[in-house]
């Protein structure tokens, strides 16, 4: 093991490819993960949306209408895209017209993915 040396990670390395320093010390390619680390998992961002609310005759439930707008595929004018999402609306205080912010959610029903964060406007 005279050309061989054994790195921090426990792993042998040859002496040439290892990138020995001057002093002969091992150093690594890679550099150190943080020690440091979170104990809860990073979660992902949620997606949002802005739209108007088009229905409120549910219990604790709204429709809101999402508006895109996106170039058509072959003519490139651009078109509106209409998208109905089903909102968790827990107080039932939205009402027909308001502009509403929605956030995506896990599963609450067959078709409820969506919850109400802020209503913009009445």
């Amino acid at each position: 093991m005279s050309e061989e040396t054994v790195s921090e990670e426990g792993t042998a390395a040859a002496g040439e490819g290892a990138g020995l320093s001057d002093d002969g010390t091992a150093t690594s390619a890679i550099p150190a993960a943080p020690t440091q680390q979170s104990e809860t998992p990073k979660r992902h961002l949620r997606k949002t949306r802005v739209g108007q609310v088009v229905s409120n005759k549910m219990e604790k439930t709204i429709v809101v209408a999402v508006v895109r707008r996106v170039p058509h595929a072959k003519f490139g004018k651009i078109v509106k895209r209409t998208k109905k999402l089903y909102a968790h609306d827990e107080k039932n205080q939205c009402s027909i017209g308001d502009l509403v912010r929605v956030q995506e959610t896990r599963p609450l029903s067959r078709l409820k993915r969506w919850q109400l964060v802020e209503i913009l406007k009445h």
